[in-house]
């Protein structure tokens, strides 16, 4: 995870997950005129993974991508994963979660068929 050193005005001190370290931590990220975004990190288990909350709603592709470009390499391909029903969990209505596996590359389609 290449998270962006400008993050660390943003972390706080959670009263179940505490304040973190590195890469772990949680982030309350503000953004001049926008909704914040509340945000957890952390790279253990081989895993990078970023979930991304809002008090009033899913985030937007828009909120998604800034926080990929806050916690991750502009070249880095991350996912949004849908698990079997059976492996849900659920802890929070409005939350989307992007992972990264540290010692594998994500497979993607080739160019022409992904549009942005």
């Amino acid at each position: 995870m290449q998270r962006d050193p400008s993050t660390e005005k943003w972390r706080f001190n959670h009263p179940t997950l505490g304040f973190g370290d590195g890469n772990d931590g949680c982030f309350m990220i503000s953004r001049h005129g926008q909704r914040p975004l509340a945000v957890i990190s952390s790279d253990g288990d081989g895993w990078d993974h970023v979930s991304v909350s809002t008090q009033t709603g899913v985030p937007t592709w828009d909120e998604m991508n800034y926080v990929k470009d806050l916690f991750f390499g502009p070249e880095d391909v991350v996912m949004q994963l849908h698990p079997a029903k059976s492996q849900y969990k659920n802890c929070h209505p409005f939350c989307l979660h992007l992972w990264r596996p540290q010692t594998e590359t994500i497979p993607t389609p080739p160019n022409f068929m992904v549009a942005l």
